[in-house]
């Protein structure tokens, strides 16, 4: 992968995109968050490498196995065909909603007829995080927080791959469910929370074989909790759809039998239920009524966040021990220039921390 000549601000095989790289609001926090990731994606591919992907298995564990980023995207990254439309809608999920489906992070799109390939949500996290810092590194792991909207897009994944056997999803449901008359009271839900992520269980297993990416999840690894990049310090996790409900749906099946209160997870579970159960019933999902009015008494801001304690236990392998990409390999990455168009947050605990110099003063006066 020899340089070339690249004279303008650029990300390694983002040939067309409907974001502009010339131009320094394209290089923002929440752009850059979502548009790095993708060519990184492209650039492991440039290098002959693979995603790791994180796949459901028939005992409902998550499974490390390959994917390439041609498979990912749905077209190899490198293909003058192939269009990167970030934040976008993934129209062809506009047939199971109620009103208007969200944006997704990023969407693949064939160029010559305008086709979707893929809707992919992207997660770019720091490893460690502040709850794994302090330990050895092979049980670093990486906080994730997961958007409301994310649990839509799974929902319509999901949906996507059971909507042509209707009555095969109001077999798995069943009719136990119809005895809750207020979804909005957590005392009528709680005593169904088991039974919830059950039937999730069971569609997960029926829908094993047509499971796909769904997100992706770079890590940037430092030398523990400093601001300085490990020697190898990229690589992408790639979840797919199925996979990604172990994240809250094992936690539930745990806090289902200890907790009193509905916790962000437990609700995420219920959020995913009521729309396929709703889907089951309506052909459609109402999204937005569900997340408002099925809130628990907690903010809608987010759907969850996990610690690095938690994530690790499913991405633990060599490839999150040890990346694969050297912070070398950025200059590779980011092209023509572009670092300097960055607009980092400027956060006061980080200038300090990164200050040493202003408690070494009366050192110096000595």
């Amino acid at each position: 992968m020899g340089k070339s000549a690249i004279f303008k601000p650029s990300l390694f095989g983002l040939k067309h995109s409907n974001r502009d790289f010339t131009q320094k609001e394209t290089w923002g926090k929440n752009q850059f968050n979502s548009s790095f990731p993708a060519s990184l994606c492209a650039y492991l591919d440039g290098k002959g490498l693979k995603n790791v992907y994180l796949k459901l298995d028939e005992n409902l564990k998550i499974q490390h196995s390959e994917l390439s980023t041609k498979e990912l995207y749905g077209l190899a990254p490198d293909s003058d065909n192939l269009f990167y439309a970030f934040e976008s809608q993934f129209t062809p999920y506009n047939q199971f909603v109620i009103g208007s489906l969200p944006r997704v992070d990023l969407v693949t799109q064939r160029i010559d007829n305008g086709n979707c390939l893929r809707g992919l949500e992207i997660k770019l996290t720091a490893l460690p995080d502040n709850t794994t810092c302090d330990l050895e590194d092979i049980r670093y792991g990486c906080e994730i927080v997961v958007r409301p909207d994310t649990i839509v897009y799974l929902a319509c994944s999901i949906i996507n791959h059971i909507r042509q056997n209707i009555q095969k999803l109001q077999e798995i449901i069943g009719s136990d469910f119809d005895s809750i008359q207020d979804w909005t009271e957590p005392r009528e839900v709680m005593p169904y929370l088991l039974s919830i992520v059950g039937v999730i269980d069971r569609l997960s297993l029926d829908l094993l074989p047509y499971q796909q990416p769904f997100l992706i999840q770079p890590i940037w690894k430092t030398e523990g909790k400093s601001s300085k990049l490990a020697e190898q310090c990229l690589d992408v996790f790639v979840w797919s759809d199925l996979a990604f409900t172990r994240l809250f749906v094992d936690l539930t099946k745990f806090e289902a039998r200890i907790e009193k209160n509905i916790s962000r997870q437990i609700r995420s579970a219920i959020w995913l239920f009521k729309m396929l159960d709703d889907f089951s019933k309506q052909e459609r999902i109402n999204h937005r009524k569900i997340i408002d009015q099925l809130s628990y008494n907690t903010k809608n801001d987010k759907a969850f966040a996990l610690s690095g304690k938690i994530t690790n236990r499913y991405m633990r392998s060599e490839i999150l021990h040890r990346p694969r990409i050297n912070k070398s390999e950025i200059r590779e990455i980011i092209l023509g220039g572009g670092q300097n168009l960055l607009s980092p947050e400027r956060r006061f605990d980080a200038i300090i921390y990164n200050s040493p110099d202003l408690f070494n003063l009366e050192e110096k006066a000595k």
